[in-house]
């Protein structure tokens, strides 16, 4: 009975928690099909991993770790694959179609950026995105406050340059 109230239980946190996989997917993996394994593969290593969890953090704190630990270990094996451009649906029509699309090429833009940081420049730009305070940000990463204050400037600086550099070329 208790195997059964435990996987509940990680059922729940996961799917609370599952918008962070995906953004974690999203970053780390260019083809929606990666995204859909490597979100597999987060789960499957959470789950591996939940016996050990001891709430001394929040949940989501111990799903970052995981999630982007797994992310980085897949981004090594996949190293030489080719991105491929996602077709943007054709469902909006007039000044709306225009303001969604221009939205989406500034979204594909940062995600392009930002996939050509370095494995900790994803982690730390990933996290500063979902609000996550800099502590936050030093637990999860095991920088120090004062380093990750420090990093998230270069980032912010060096990701302006390669959105502007990619929205020029498009």
């Amino acid at each position: 009975m208790e195997a059964s109230r435990r996987e509940e239980e990680f059922n729940q946190l996961v799917f609370e928690n599952q918008a962070i996989i995906h953004k974690i997917c999203r970053v780390y993996c260019v083809f929606p099909q990666d995204r859909e394994d490597l979100f597999q593969e987060i789960v499957f290593n959470l789950w591996k991993g939940f016996a050990s969890f001891r709430n001394e953090a929040a949940f989501s704190t111990w799903l970052y770790r995981v999630a982007l630990n797994t992310a980085i270990t897949q981004k090594k094996k996949n190293r030489n694959r080719l991105g491929r451009e996602v077709k943007l649906r054709d469902t909006y029509t007039g000044d709306a179609k225009d303001e969604i699309l221009e939205q989406e090429i500034q979204v594909r833009a940062l995600y392009k950026g930002i996939q050509q940081l370095k494995k900790v420049e994803k982690a730390i730009i990933l996290l500063y995105l979902e609000e996550k305070t800099y502590q936050e940000i030093a637990d999860i990463t095991g920088l120090t406050k004062t380093n990750v204050s420090v990093r998230l400037v270069r980032i912010k600086t060096k990701l302006e340059k390669l959105v502007k550099a990619i929205l020029s070329n498009t």
